[in-house]
């Protein structure tokens, strides 16, 4: 028994003393590890790392019964693989990053950028109800729109690929832009706050498999652009008249007016009121004659 009280006395005194730093180091590695798994599931990255796991198990086995060839030329293309894992997976890694810096835990910290918030929000009821508005009249009369609504992140690598217009948002300006056969009609408009920025916006192409087939240009660029930023696109289409919304790479379709209301107003941002307090009346004091 004392040669165990010995062994256990020898080996905690050997154990390095534990700081506060050292605890918080091992969850903020814990977090991060959490999250690197998260986006790997999350992406074709787990294939891709699965594969990897196969290799690395070859490659123990090829050290184990030292198979001096294998491991030369292992050893040698090691450097190559690297590059070539973040050449193929270059969109992930982009996407990853921008996740990252959306993260409200680094705005907090470092406020790199203000938000454009007042009382009514990112954008007024009144923009709302223009917006719903013109996206209802387009789909009775079948005409194809793409809107594209800016929020944290800036779409101004997008309007620049398109034409300034810089008028507040109406429905009526809205049917106009894309009306067919006029110059401004094909492509998408960028909305920021309350004002129409630009027109004839090129968008990015979303490469999801999985969505349907009977989807056109307009909707796979509504899809894309909601993958590549934190913004939310309408989309009208031209062939049945139906309004989608695009959100964080999700697609959802068939909505009707009030519906579309819901989903903007998801996205307003808009403070929420103090409720008034009520005073209420209880009677007459006993001073007061």
């Amino acid at each position: 028994m004392s040669q165990l009280n010995d062994f256990i006395a020898t080996y905690i005194a050997r154990m390095p003393s534990i700081r506060w730093v050292d605890i918080v180091e091992i969850l903020l590695i814990a977090f991060l590890m959490y999250h690197i798994l998260v986006w790997v599931k999350n992406t074709r990255a787990w294939s891709l790392l699965k594969g990897i796991i196969v290799i690395a198990v070859f490659i123990l086995i090829a050290a184990y019964f030292q198979m001096n060839t294998i491991l030369w030329i292992v050893q040698n293309a090691f450097g190559v693989a690297v590059t070539a894992v973040v050449v193929i997976l270059q969109p992930e890694l982009r996407k990853a990053l921008e996740e990252l810096g959306q993260k409200n835990i680094i705005s907090s910290i470092i406020p790199f950028e203000t938000y454009r918030t007042s009382e009514e929000g990112r954008f007024s009821d009144k923009t709302i109800n223009e917006i719903t508005k013109a996206c209802v009249e387009m789909g009775k009369v079948k005409t194809g729109a793409l809107i594209v609504i800016e929020q944290n992140q800036s779409l101004s690598e997008y309007e620049r690929t398109g034409i300034d217009v810089d008028g507040i948002v109406t429905s009526q300006l809205l049917i106009n832009i894309f009306e067919k056969n006029t110059p401004l009609h094909d492509g998408a408009v960028i909305i920021r706050g309350n004002r129409i920025t630009s027109a004839t916006c090129y968008l990015p192409l979303s490469d999801n498999m999985a969505l349907s087939k009977d989807l056109g240009t307009r909707h796979r660029a509504g899809v894309g652009i909601s993958e590549a930023t934190d913004s939310m696109t309408v989309i009208v289409s031209e062939e049945t008249g139906k309004i989608s919304v695009a959100y964080k790479g999700e697609l959802e379709r068939s909505l009707d007016g009030d519906r579309l209301k819901e989903r903007l107003k998801s996205i307003q941002n808009k403070p929420e009121e103090e409720p008034k307090k009520r005073i209420l009346w209880k009677g007459r004091s006993k001073s007061e004659k």
